[in-house]
């Protein structure tokens, strides 16, 4: 089963699961100083005001931290909410300040939040929402479209064509994007 990060990976450039997957060269990006504090707000923030229902925008039940899976995707959603109107969404807590405009990482990862709760509660994700933690913890809405939920089911079947038949693919046609790739030594451009 494939993660957010995966399809987030495959979007920047497909050759990513060529190499992660199919050669098994990992990337070790745990270790970064981001990721290893946006864990320990992750944890804090699951263990304090569990009971807290966000009524602005129509919570009527929560869980948190909840492993999900289909087919497909996996992953753990910070919280999969219930919300008044018979609709259900996904909250994720970002260490990071919000400038305005909302990255297309984190959009597609709440896509991938929204196909999963959808599968796994048979209820419609219209919306998900963003918590930035170093904005004073401000909130923002995101729009689900059944386009958005069919873009992630496409990417992860792509992904697990290119695993199952060891196919390297084409790169990214953003050729800047590999100045920062992880795999910019190794990969034929």
């Amino acid at each position: 089963m494939l993660t957010p990060s995966n399809i987030i990976q495959y979007l920047y450039c497909p050759r990513f699961v060529y190499f992660e997957h199919v050669l098994k060269v990992p990337q070790n990006e745990d270790k970064s100083y981001k990721v290893q504090k946006g864990r320990t707000i992750h944890k804090y923030q699951a263990s304090v005001n569990q009971n807290y229902l966000r009524k602005k925008i129509g919570v009527t039940g929560k869980l948190t931290e909840a492993y999900l899976s289909n087919e497909l995707l996996r992953g753990v959603v910070d919280e999969v909410l219930w919300l008044n109107d018979g609709t259900m969404a996904p909250l994720d807590y970002k260490y990071a300040k919000y400038k305005d405009r909302v990255y297309n990482t984190y959009k597609t990862q709440m896509f991938c939040y929204a196909v999963l709760i959808e599968e796994n509660y048979q209820k419609p994700v219209k919306n998900a929402y963003l918590v930035y933690t170093r904005s004073q913890n401000k909130l923002i809405t995101l729009e689900v479209t059944k386009e958005d939920k069919q873009n992630v089911r496409q990417s992860a079947q792509n992904i697990l064509d290119i695993i199952q038949s060891n196919r390297f693919p084409k790169a990214t046609r953003y050729k800047s994007r590999c100045n920062q790739c992880t795999y910019a030594n190794i990969c034929i451009k």
